[in-house]
């Protein structure tokens, strides 16, 4: 197999998606840990363009967005797909990929405000969730069936980082009797062996983005 090199940074939702879809595939990988604020010159040669993290290196072959890479690794390794075979579900996991990308700074903006910003975040958090339950999850187990696939992998923010800020800015969004669906789904998306054992600790978590509220509300004062 190629030579394949991941450069990251550990706090990253964007960067977990990607590794979670090399661990499901069996892909083994070297994992680079960059600082953002003092960015290696590797990292800026790899991703000139945007500058930050997840790149994926393959054969000396920089990708960069979590969700483009993750569509490369599908195609170049379709073990353990994560897309389904039928084109009409294909496009489908693809459109909720798409949705999860454009709605899920509501989640960010519900973590980096106070006041009515807050308040206009918390509402389209709970508008995504809803659409998201109702219409994206359904009775399944995972979005796409029974099986992980992309959809849980663009989503998987949810499962750890939302819960974090939560508890950082004291609201309650994600709630079983809320969101009954996918509180299971959050659940059973935890428990698969390749998410459990690759997830950044809560408690480093929860120190680390305490700190970076209170810098992003203090510069913006």
């Amino acid at each position: 197999m190629a030579e394949v090199k991941l450069h990251g940074i550990w706090f990253s939702p964007f960067l977990y998606r990607v590794i979670w879809a090399l661990k499901l595939k069996g892909i083994s990988y070297e994992y680079i840990e960059e600082d953002l604020s003092n960015k290696s010159p590797l990292l800026l040669q790899y991703n000139p363009v945007h500058k930050k993290i997840p790149v994926l290196v393959h054969s000396r072959k920089p990708i960069c967005e979590s969700m483009i890479i993750i569509e490369y690794i599908e195609e170049k390794w379709p073990q353990t797909p994560l897309l389904p075979s039928d084109p009409y579900e294909r496009a489908k996991a693809r459109f909720w990929v798409k949705f999860v990308e454009e709605k899920a700074p509501a989640i960010w903006s519900l973590y980096r405000s106070t006041g009515e910003e807050q308040k206009k975040a918390l509402k389209d958090s709970s508008e995504m969730l809803k659409i998201l339950e109702e219409q994206g999850l359904g009775e399944k187990k995972f979005f796409g069936g029974d099986t992980i696939g992309i959809v849980d992998i663009a989503f998987g923010v949810i499962a750890h980082w939302f819960g974090v800020f939560e508890e950082i800015v004291e609201v309650k969004v994600l709630e079983a009797h809320a969101f009954p669906r996918l509180h299971a789904w959050k659940e059973n998306f935890e428990e698969v062996p390749v998410i459990k054992e690759n997830l950044p600790d809560r408690d480093k978590m929860l120190d680390y983005f305490k700190k970076r509220r209170m810098e992003i509300l203090s510069a913006s004062q």
